[in-house]
């Protein structure tokens, strides 16, 4: 059936780059590909030349992808759409496949990848096509019993048994008549042991069953008798409890129910995902919330220092004020005073806030960053401590430097936890670089945090960035730090690199611009 099908495909993407590079590769495989810049454009031309496939970006403005994605399946759900995804947006490649996207790949896009997913859009839409056909089929010559109908419907050209959806079926009584491969791999039996020995209750969890044909009775979740994308528990042959998403109808002939037939798809590795993106969030935070601990009470010596000189400036003009009228001279002075405090307050607000902002717990977001107002304020966050640690501060940022793509809080982070490991390599103090340019050429920002330090054994180098690696002595870290800074850059599509000897540590961080 593939080879009569002239395979159509409309790839949509805000980046015209992007959609240059890839529609040369789908020509080259053999598609013939349309563009749009927006979702509007692609669905407009998903009306006019019928794709099979629809290739499209999360992120893009006005109309984002899985926005394009419930449109597509609402109107047109014969076509299979792939999302496209940056690696930090997991949770999103998440919510497309439970919108039942075909698959999802990230950029920068693989060729082998790219490939592998349209593999998989082709074959789900043979099937689904096939299937179609055959149901159609089936109806049209309105087979008598429902065991007639599973059978007649497994045997044309395989396609139950090679359905990449698992596919369980049952008859009237609830006997298990149909159990695809897919269904043995995800539950773990043998055809053999389910069909004709198992009722539809066996395979669900606890109640599961109960509730899925309450489920089934009402128009929640695709109307009655059907259900669509709803998602509920089975139990494998080895007792463990397996989430799956199931699309399912009940069979009937002239009134009479005849059987139920379910399409099931494994949810483990959407689920393992979820906990992956979980898991390095709370990484993240924790190590923010250890950063912050070490920020705190430096700060609060250094707000504690322009309060007491704005008190004493203010009991000042009270006194005088307690003695009459001022004259023009003590109106002078309190113009001064008045100025005084107003830049005092002013700094303790600016701490202040760039200390809550760096505290807040937030979702991954990216966009414009201005690099230099970013390192200004890890300046303002660490410049007391620094101090404190007898450590002379260098900064070495140019000016008008290009903004960057990032989540801003995050590459907050990563500037934080390089000072402080810069601070942690000089005990005895020592002097401390922070150095940002524009590497015209490679269209990259340099970061640059540099010590006068102690340095880094060359036999630790290859480990620096290893989850709970550290140097440091029990008490004084767990080796979050400098995984955390790797993790965050490379989501950036960024780079992270140190160079280090006794008297000068150098790590460099490379953005794209």
């Amino acid at each position: 059936m593939e080879d009569v099908i002239t395979w159509k495909i409309v790839l949509i993407d805000d980046e015209e780059d992007i959609r240059d590079v890839v529609s040369i590769l789908l020509e080259d495989a053999g598609f013939i590909v349309s563009t749009a810049p927006n979702g509007e454009q692609g669905l407009s031309l998903c009306e006019k030349i019928c794709p099979q496939i629809v290739m499209t970006d999360i992120r893009m403005p006005g109309m984002d992808g899985i926005q394009v994605l419930q449109a597509v399946k609402q109107k047109y759900p014969d076509i299979e759409v792939i999302v496209v995804t940056a690696f930090g947006e997991m949770a999103l490649a998440v919510r497309a496949l439970q919108l039942d996207a075909s698959d999802f790949i990230t950029k920068p896009i693989d060729d082998e990848g790219l490939m592998v997913a349209l593999a998989r859009a082709k074959q789900r839409y043979i099937s689904k096509k096939t299937l179609l056909d055959y149901t159609r089929f089936l109806e049209k010559e309105k087979t008598k019993t429902a065991r007639e109908l599973i059978k007649t419907y497994s045997f044309q050209k395989n396609l139950i048994e090679n359905s990449m959806d698992g596919i369980l079926a049952c008859d009237a009584q609830g006997m298990v008549i149909t159990f695809n491969r897919s269904m043995e791999k995800i539950l773990g039996y043998n055809k053999n042991e389910v069909v004709g020995k198992f009722v539809f209750s066996d395979l669900f969890a606890a109640n599961e069953d109960k509730v899925l044909k309450e489920k089934m009775a009402d128009q929640d979740f695709g109307g009655k008798d059907r259900l669509f994308l709803y998602e509920t528990t089975l139990v494998g042959k080895s007792k463990a409890q397996v989430p799956v998403q199931v699309s399912a109808v009940t069979l009937w002939e002239k009134n009479v129910e005849t059987g139920w037939v379910g399409f099931f798809r494994d949810l483990r590795r959407l689920r393992k995902l979820e906990r992956e993106l979980s898991d390095q969030a709370s990484i993240l935070h924790q190590d923010k919330m250890m950063s912050l601990g070490r920020l705190s009470a430096s700060v609060v010596h250094e707000i504690n220092n322009p309060l007491f000189g704005v008190l004493n400036y203010v009991r000042l003009m009270i006194r005088i004020l307690d003695r009459g009228v001022p004259d023009p001279e003590h109106i002078e002075k309190f113009q001064r005073y008045l100025n005084l405090v107003e830049n005092e307050t002013e700094r303790c607000s600016n701490i202040i806030s760039s200390l809550l902002t760096f505290s807040r717990k937030s979702e991954p977001a990216f966009g414009q960053v201005d690099i230099k107002t970013l390192l200004n304020k890890c300046i303002l966050l660490s410049q007391h401590k620094l101090e404190l640690s007898n450590i002379r501060l260098v900064s070495k940022i140019d000016d008008n430097l290009p903004l960057i793509n990032g989540d801003s809080n995050q590459l907050q982070q990563c500037i934080i936890n390089l000072v402080f490991n810069a601070m942690d390599a000089m005990p005895d103090g020592g002097t401390l670089t922070l150095a940002c340019m524009h590497i015209k050429e490679e269209k990259k920002l340099a970061v640059r945090v540099e010590d006068t330090g102690i340095g880094i054994k060359k036999e630790d180098l290859s480990q620096i960035f290893e989850p709970f690696f550290t140097t440091k002595k029990e008490g004084y870290g767990v080796g979050l730090g400098l995984s955390t800074v790797f993790g965050i850059i490379e989501h950036h599509k960024g780079t992270v690199t140190v160079n280090s000897e006794p008297g000068n540590t150098a790590f460099m961080l490379h953005l794209p611009a």
